[in-house]
């Protein structure tokens, strides 16, 4: 469904090909929302239930309507930046997504239901009540996980280049807020007191600040300019800030009193001892047509000493594989969400080399992946909670 974001993004240089592609798109986007909507009231309307007729009839004008109305609401909201009806939207495909699954997991229950013996109508109602009971606890519990203030996880990193002047140094990190089309001011100030109470030497958030530009967002991310830090507050722009005016953003960030590693870097110094913070533009800042905005590691170490320890903020994870290249000793990456619904998790793996946690990727480099402070589009989040992240530099194992 993110390609109902972008559809029309390379019309205009190749328009030749325009019909060809919208027509894909048409297949595809025809062919998931069939899936989507059609597995799950194959499960719970037709498959062997044996309804009354008018309970069929209904069951399928109900699926028919939302199935229908759904990509309408996708690309009003989404493409002309209406929050109600991508409200709407968000919430119907992440019901969609669950009962979708729970549906696919529900037929093998009845396989095993007709193995033991059980037939006819009664084996098909008992799966569509698993269904339905499950997807509607489901539902409620990963609404609730979405919209709490994150758990704080802590996690410490030995970083054999860190000098003892600087052992024990807390980094805070934030990521993948998305303030949104749901209000969120009282969850963003909620983060804020968090963040505050760890007390960090350094706050860093890696990007995703935002879908919607910085004047409709102005409440949500008021809160961040009251977070503090004993060394430094640094951000990097993620991939959703270049659709939501990513040069608005870093402006904003920095007017907020925060360090914008816009392909930059700073230096944290203590007992002696230094740390160089950089940061890198999000992969997709080059493809976005915005001056000056790419992923430009050189830039962003340029001057610095070699024999210094490197923290890099990355937004995605795939970017690790030129840390790997820089020397880099520490990325910190969101991006991910850790799936935020399950079994999302499986999808998203097949685009990044890490779901969330510490990971290694040389003798040098280490990658940490947050599995995300916010939410993006469904307001649930199943089996992949969000974090506060706070990591604690170890010089020494």
């Amino acid at each position: 469904m993110l390609a109902l974001m972008s559809v029309g993004e390379t019309v205009d240089t190749e328009p030749r090909k325009r019909g060809p592609r919208v027509a894909r798109f048409g297949v595809v986007l025809v062919a998931v929302i069939a899936l989507l909507f059609g597995v799950p009231w194959a499960t719970l309307v037709w498959s062997g239930n044996d309804w009354p007729l008018p309970v069929f009839v209904a069951g399928t004008l109900l699926f028919a309507a939302v199935a229908g109305v759904f990509p309408w609401l996708m690309f009003r909201g989404h493409g002309g930046h209406r929050d109600r009806e991508s409200r709407i939207a968000d919430t119907l495909l992440g019901v969609a997504w669950v009962l979708f699954v729970w549906s696919i997991i529900g037929q093998l229950l009845g396989l095993l239901l007709l193995a033991a013996g059980v037939d006819g109508p009664l084996r098909s109602r008992v799966v569509s009540a698993f269904v339905v009971i499950l997807s509607t606890v489901l539902l409620a519990w990963g609404h609730h996980e979405a919209m709490r203030v994150s758990r704080v996880r802590r996690v410490d990193v030995t970083i054999p280049r860190l000098g003892k002047g600087l052992d024990g140094l807390t980094v805070a990190l934030i990521t993948d807020t998305h303030y949104g089309p749901i209000n969120r001011a009282a969850w963003s100030r909620g983060v804020t007191e968090v963040v505050n109470s760890l007390d960090a030497d350094i706050v860093a958030h890696t990007g995703d600040i935002a879908d919607g530009l910085v004047d409709q967002r102005l409440e949500m991310a008021a809160p961040l300019g009251e977070i503090r830090a004993r060394f430094a507050r640094v951000y990097v722009t993620g991939n959703h800030e270049y659709h939501s005016g990513a040069q608005g953003w870093v402006e904003h960030m920095e007017h907020l009193g925060w360090e914008t590693l816009h392909n930059r870097h700073v230096l944290v110094t203590r007992g002696g001892d230094s740390l160089i913070v950089a940061g890198v533009d999000d992969r997709t800042a080059g493809g976005s047509g915005l001056p000056g905005h790419r992923t430009d590691h050189e830039a962003a170490l340029s001057g610095t000493d070699p024999d210094l320890p490197v923290l890099l903020l990355a937004h995605q994870p795939q970017q690790i594989t030129d840390a790997v290249k820089h020397g880099i000793d520490l990325q910190l990456s969101g991006h991910t969400h850790g799936g935020q619904m399950w079994p999302f998790h499986y999808l998203v793996l097949t685009d990044q080399p890490s779901l969330q946690g510490l990971s290694r990727h040389s003798d040098r480099t280490q990658l940490y992946t947050s599995r995300g402070t916010g939410f993006w589009g469904p307001p649930f989040r199943i089996f992949a909670p969000s974090e506060i992240t706070l990591l604690t530099l170890r010089a020494t194992a």
